[in-house]
């Protein structure tokens, strides 16, 4: 697949992934089977129409950074810094305690190397996959990038383990062919891993893939009977399992994802990110990306983004001539106060929605 393809299927798969998630977000598997049945997934944030989160947001926040200094880490997490710093500024509706934390000492002075917090939530697997598609073609390099985009905010050894399993999964997929042999991949991942719990939760995912058990049946043997909670090592397998049942097919292992349960839109967000680098825009619902309903990050905005990494990364050394893509900070002022109204909205309409309907 060309480089094009991979990073801005990365980034519209994890896109969609995250709309289709947040709707259902801390609901158990069990309500959430009630309330879609059997039918296919589709947007349910506004009517028909769904919006991004936090998920994206940072993947596409990295995007930036990576297009500011592709080859120099150093500088990356100095560029990620000031725009996560923007970020919170900008009054985001959603955004983990753990980040929160870290970007308030990052606005205090920290510098990004100090400002992550004792936190092994999933905040650092959103930013993973991308930096996987722009930097995997050296792992040298790649773990440095992912150890900077992950120390800033969580200073847990389990998040950059974490982390970095996303990132060398999406590396395999667009630089080795990874998406053949998903489960090889992942018992070659849990082997090299030196994280055990991570390893444990891995070499179970590719045992329980050979056998062809689905996605609940691994969520219960790692313990998430009702919903994926967002501890990193919760998250990161169930998510790399979601993707290996269906590692070309965004719709397919996004629905899985989603059905799962508990922190459904940076599960889902993860998974498409995955299966959108593997099978690239096609592979991803026309409905799905039609319905997004987003500005200034709109479907055109994400995938001009991709155009202009691939431009950067399909050179050695990766140079970046244009650099970061403009965007409309005022636009996205505006834009996270109408989401925070459509998200209390919905909100309070699943409080009182009946919980079979």
């Amino acid at each position: 697949m060309e480089l094009r393809d991979a990073i801005v299927g990365c980034l519209l798969g994890g896109a969609v992934g995250d709309a289709i998630g947040l709707p259902w977000e801390g609901l158990s598997r069990a309500r959430i089977a009630a309330a879609v049945g059997a039918g296919p997934l589709q947007h349910a944030l506004i009517g028909a129409r769904g919006m991004i989160s936090d998920d994206t947001e940072h993947a596409c926040m990295t995007a930036q950074a990576l297009l500011a200094a592709p080859d120099d880490s150093r500088a990356f997490a100095r560029s990620l810094a000031w725009r996560l710093r923007g970020w919170l500024l900008g009054l985001p509706a959603s955004v983990g305690w753990g980040t929160l934390r870290a970007l308030v000492r990052l606005w205090l002075g920290w510098s990004p190397e100090r400002s992550g917090v004792d936190s092994a939530g999933n905040g650092p697997a959103m930013r993973a996959a991308i930096l996987g598609a722009c930097v995997g073609d050296d792992p040298v390099r790649l773990a440095a990038f992912v150890a900077r985009s992950t120390r800033m905010t969580h200073a847990d050894p389990r998040a950059l383990a974490g982390a970095l399993a996303i990132a060398r999964v999406s590396a395999a997929i667009v630089y080795d062919d990874g998406a053949d042999e998903p489960a090889a991949l992942l018992a070659e991942l849990a082997a090299a891993a030196d994280d055990r719990e991570l390893a444990a939760a891995l070499t179970l995912a590719a045992e329980h893939l050979r056998r062809g058990e689905s996605a609940e049946a691994f969520a219960c043997a790692l313990g998430q009977v009702h919903g994926v909670s967002g501890y990193i090592h919760h998250t990161v397998p169930a998510a790399l399992y979601c993707w290996a049942r269906a590692p070309r097919d965004v719709g397919a292992a996004v629905e899985q994802a989603v059905r799962l349960g508990g922190d459904t839109d940076t599960v889902a967000a993860i998974v498409g990110g995955l299966a959108g680098a593997a099978g690239g825009p096609a592979a991803i619902p026309a409905q799905w990306l039609a319905g997004l309903h987003e500005a200034p990050r709109s479907v055109a905005w994400i995938t001009r983004l991709g155009d202009r990494l691939a431009r950067c990364f399909g050179q050695r050394p990766a140079r970046s001539d244009e650099g970061p893509l403009p965007i409309s900070w005022p636009a996205l002022l505006l834009r996270n106060l109408k989401f925070t109204a459509i998200v209390l909205a919905h909100g309070v309409s699943r409080v009182l929605r009946p919980r079979g309907a």
